[in-house]
């Protein structure tokens, strides 16, 4: 699953994907899914602008504030494999894509009865996508509407498989060339489908960090956060060797 991650700054986001800056906002080294902020997103409705969205997809039939405030914990992520099954999803499946806007993600890894945090990158990059679905709620008490998104993951690949070795999950990230596909306009569900693979591990790096982010009364979005942090009693990745 994937209920953290980190934001590039703004002009990174605008030089990487060519786009106008809608809003402002601001590079986080950590955000989890129940901060409830508003975070970058490209959405196939606005394709050449970043709109920022919350976490934590609401679908458009929610009835009142509370079945939307409910729903929300429970759709921070959506399987590849069920999106057009899922009430909560299928409504947004094949139209409502959208790009969310990362840098890094970080996941745990357990090993000999302790989980070990990690944080993950796409290498020589310097923002990446995760494929999402996106959803307009109208507050009708208030008028409001709020947009929100959910994070698609997929099966792992086997260096996600390594770390995330209880569940084996990983967001879905998009190749350069799949991300204008996906926020294309209406797509099937075979294509869409296709599109959410694991990412290629040998694009990939990973290493081990403290547990500043869940530390209580620290706040974890620091640049020491994603900082290489060695564990003596963890056996390390290959791909981890040379970082220590």
């Amino acid at each position: 699953m994937c209920y953290r991650y980190s934001v590039p700054g703004p002009d990174v986001v605008k030089n990487t994907f060519q786009v106008k800056l809608g809003t402002n906002f601001e590079k986080r080294y950590h955000v989890g899914a129940f901060e409830n902020v508003k975070l970058p997103v490209i959405t196939d409705e606005n394709p050449k602008q970043v709109s920022l969205f919350g976490w934590g997809l609401i679908p458009f039939w929610v009835k009142d504030e509370k079945t939307a405030n409910d729903i929300r914990e429970r759709t921070v992520n959506a399987r590849s494999e069920t999106i057009f099954e899922k009430p909560a999803f299928r409504g947004s499946a094949g139209k409502k894509h959208c790009l969310v806007i990362a840098d890094g993600f970080f996941e745990w890894r357990y090993y000999q009865g302790i989980n070990y945090p990690y944080y993950i990158k796409i290498k020589n990059r310097e923002a990446f996508s995760m494929a999402g679905l996106w959803d307009c709620w109208i507050n009708k008490k208030t008028e409001e509407k709020v947009y929100s998104y959910t994070i698609i993951t997929t099966e792992a690949n086997p260096l996600m498989a390594k770390i995330h070795n209880k569940k084996k999950r990983m967001p879905a990230i998009l190749n350069k060339d799949d991300e204008k596909k996906w926020i294309s306009g209406n797509l099937d569900k075979n294509k869409t489908i296709n599109l959410l693979k694991p990412f290629d591990e040998k694009e990939m790096e990973a290493y081990t960090i403290s547990k500043l982010i869940t530390a209580k009364g620290e706040n974890p979005n620091i640049p020491e956060v994603v900082k290489p942090f060695k564990y003596n009693n963890l056996e390390p990745l290959p791909s981890q060797s040379s970082l220590f």
